[in-house]
């Protein structure tokens, strides 16, 4: 994926949902009962009028029950990644999400890097029934609550979890920690 401003960033994702929207055949009406945003902002997202956060995208991908990185990259036949490429944040501004790439095999693959700022927490809601999350942390010191447990993960560390239930990333550290996110959904 080519780097692109901010603006360009915006309009291809409202872009894409544009075109999910029309090739499901639905209504900005309806893709906010499914999603639980309201027309307004899937709306203005469409037109490219609104950044949206990251977790107004967690919902959207959730009701439409596709990777997060369906919303953010568009299909090509090679992709290459440059460090720096385009993200989104966090509504707390604690995570900063950068898709890399999603494969469809029997459902999709996705991954992510994932930015941690220090001494900050990032809850995430559940995920659609099924998906599976692996994490590797590539700089710094995770502690990645699932549930009610709590794993303390290091540099080079890993964790496998069901992301149909609530989940914490935490960086109790003063740098920032570097995450490596693959989420595998069922259909």
């Amino acid at each position: 994926m080519e780097h692109i401003s901010p603006d360009q960033f915006t309009k291809q994702v409202g872009k894409i949902l544009r075109k999910l929207r029309k090739e499901r055949e639905l209504t900005l009406e309806n893709l906010a009962d499914l999603t639980g945003v309201s027309k307004l902002t899937l709306g203005k997202i469409e037109r490219g009028e609104a950044n949206p956060s990251l977790a107004i995208i967690w919902k959207v991908a959730n009701g439409l029950r596709i990777p997060i990185s369906s919303l953010l990259v568009e299909n090509q036949e090679v992709t290459l990644l440059k460090k720096s490429g385009n993200s989104v944040l966090s509504e707390n501004q604690s995570l900063k999400l950068e898709p890399i790439f999603t494969t469809q095999v029997q459902g999709s693959i996705e991954s992510h890097k994932g930015y941690l700022n220090p001494e900050a927490v990032y809850e995430a809601d559940a995920h659609q029934p099924g998906v599976k999350e692996y994490i590797t942390v590539m700089e710094g010191v995770v502690t990645v609550r699932v549930g009610e447990e709590e794993y303390e993960l290091e540099r080079f560390d890993s964790i496998k979890f069901n992301a149909d239930q609530k989940h914490a990333y935490i960086n109790r550290s003063k740098e920032i920690a570097v995450l490596h996110f693959v989420m595998i959904y069922t259909i």
